[in-house]
């Protein structure tokens, strides 16, 4: 006996195809929505209105993924999980059947969906004498074929090789000194992190939020550091997070070493990530690169939760509590304090380095750049594994900070926390990461300590934010600065 709803489905799939190609490539709006992706500038001197038009795209795709969602839901019950999953799955899709290519998506999710099947078909397997068990590969399934694809075929299974950037100028404005106003206030602040500890409580719950603050902060920056002058987009940054948090915990209760020493080393295990994920990440552009580091993740995370024996899975480890020294929260408080501002201020000097203007050039400019002698690629992956070792530091902090670390530290909802957090506070600034951090963080724990609908409301938020600082808080800041002198002048 065969379901014969999913003979339905077998069938609808085709259909939805061919009405989406018809509509794409034999009509006049698929031919407005194609020259507009090519060139937005001349579709619009034509007279068409790009607004209308793209929100038309938009509301087509919106529709398509609610009649994908109303055709799942006969087979799989509705949570409220299944909007990473399902983004997740589609990313996946687009990027492994290749960018443009609708037969390319569609190919690719027979590809991943058999793939996952034959996971499950085959269930436990030996070879060589050791158990295989297939079934567990399916929360990866998908991402290693994806992998796969894209160090194979860096752009898709039906895709077309992306042409190299010609950039005739720098697409930001040069890095620059802070003025000395900036830099008064940056002290000040940091001044008044320091006094904190004496003016609270030291069993309050002040200090442990701004712990969290400062991790929060220090994981933001660097991410930043790829996002901005390096110009790399990565949605899978949380795994080095995670692979700090589990070294410090490995090192402290696996090999017994003393606290300092977990803490000092784990960032290494983070950096040996980012060494391997980089790799093969930097010869990707754009998106694919993006989604090959969340592949990374995704396959690290599984590797995390399904390896009981020494990472605990799904419960963790716990147990991972600073030295007696540090009981008192004061001084686990300046300790992770130091550290953070250690590991933001080095950062912020290799941008005024040669290996930062190398990765500012390699992002306005790849061409010039390996003209003048520049390796691009050696160059992106060097900066990958920096920003790799400082999230693995925020890992260790916070690790010591909770006691107990779990595979959520390293998730895609991790991941897509710090990209919030750097696009809120601004991308184009050097503090828009620390205030991102610190204004994302505060209000996830504001709002979710005083309502039940919590999610909502922190989304209602940002969505505010967004629309009324579209660079940024630090970007707003910085134009508002800098009327605010042209107004003086004048």
């Amino acid at each position: 006996a065969f379901p014969s709803y999913d003979l339905f489905l077998i069938a609808v799939g085709p259909l939805v195809l061919g009405a989406t190609w018809l509509l794409l490539h034999r009509s006049r709006f698929g031919m407005l929505v194609r020259a507009a992706t090519q060139d937005r500038e001349m579709v619009g001197a034509l007279g068409v209105r790009q607004a209308w038009l793209f929100t038309a795209v938009f509301a087509l795709g919106a529709g398509l993924a609610g009649l994908g969602g109303a055709l799942q839901l006969p087979r799989e019950p509705a949570t409220l999980e299944l909007d990473l999953q399902t983004i997740g799955s589609a990313f996946v899709v687009v990027v492994v059947g290749g960018m443009g290519s609708l037969t390319g998506a569609f190919v690719a999710a027979l590809l991943v969906s058999t793939v996952k099947a034959l996971c499950i078909w085959l269930g436990v397997v030996q070879i060589a004498g050791i158990d295989i068990a297939f079934p567990q590969l399916t929360l990866v399934a998908d991402f290693l074929v994806m992998a796969v694809v894209l160090v194979l075929r860096p752009w898709g299974l039906l895709g077309q090789p992306q042409a190299a950037s010609r950039s005739q100028g720098l697409r930001e404005q040069p890095l620059r000194a802070p003025p000395p106003a900036l830099k008064a206030v940056g002290a000040a602040v940091l001044l008044a992190l320091l006094a904190l500890p004496w003016a609270v409580d030291a069993q309050s719950y002040t200090l442990v939020l701004v712990v969290d603050l400062v991790i929060a902060a220090l994981f933001a920056t660097s991410l930043h550091f790829l996002m901005g002058p390096a110009g790399l987009h990565s949605f899978g940054h949380a795994a080095f997070f995670g692979l700090g948090a589990y070294g410090a915990a490995l090192l402290l209760n696996a090999a017994g070493l003393p606290m300092l020493w977990a803490l000092l080393l784990a960032p290494l295990l983070a950096a040996l990530g980012g060494v391997l994920t980089g790799w093969f990440a930097v010869r990707l552009t754009g998106v694919y690169f993006s989604m090959l580091t969340l592949a990374f993740a995704q396959i690290i995370w599984a590797t995390t939760f399904q390896w009981d024996s020494v990472t605990g899975g799904s419960n963790g480890l716990t147990g991972v509590w600073p030295a007696a020294w540090l009981e008192d929260k004061r001084w686990f408080y300046l300790l992770t304090l130091l550290l953070a501002t250690a590991g933001v201020l080095a950062l912020w000097r290799v941008l005024y380095a040669p290996l930062g203007y190398a990765l500012r050039a390699s992002r306005d400019a790849p061409l010039r750049a390996e003209a003048i002698g520049i390796a691009v690629a050696k160059v992106q992956w060097m900066g990958f594994v920096l920003a790799a070792s400082v999230a693995g530091l925020a890992g260790a902090l916070f690790a010591f900070s909770k006691g107990s670390i779990s595979p959520e530290t390293m998730s895609v909802a991790k991941s897509v926390d710090g990209l919030v957090m750097v696009l809120l506070g601004g991308v184009q600034t050097l503090v828009g990461p620390i205030l991102g951090a610190f204004s994302f963080t505060w209000l996830h724990d504001a709002v979710a300590r005083n309502t039940d609908y919590w999610r909502a409301t922190l989304g209602a938020v940002i969505l505010l934010l967004v629309l009324l600082f579209p660079q940024g808080i630090a970007g707003y800041g910085k134009r508002w600065w800098q009327w605010l002198l042209q107004r003086r002048g004048a």
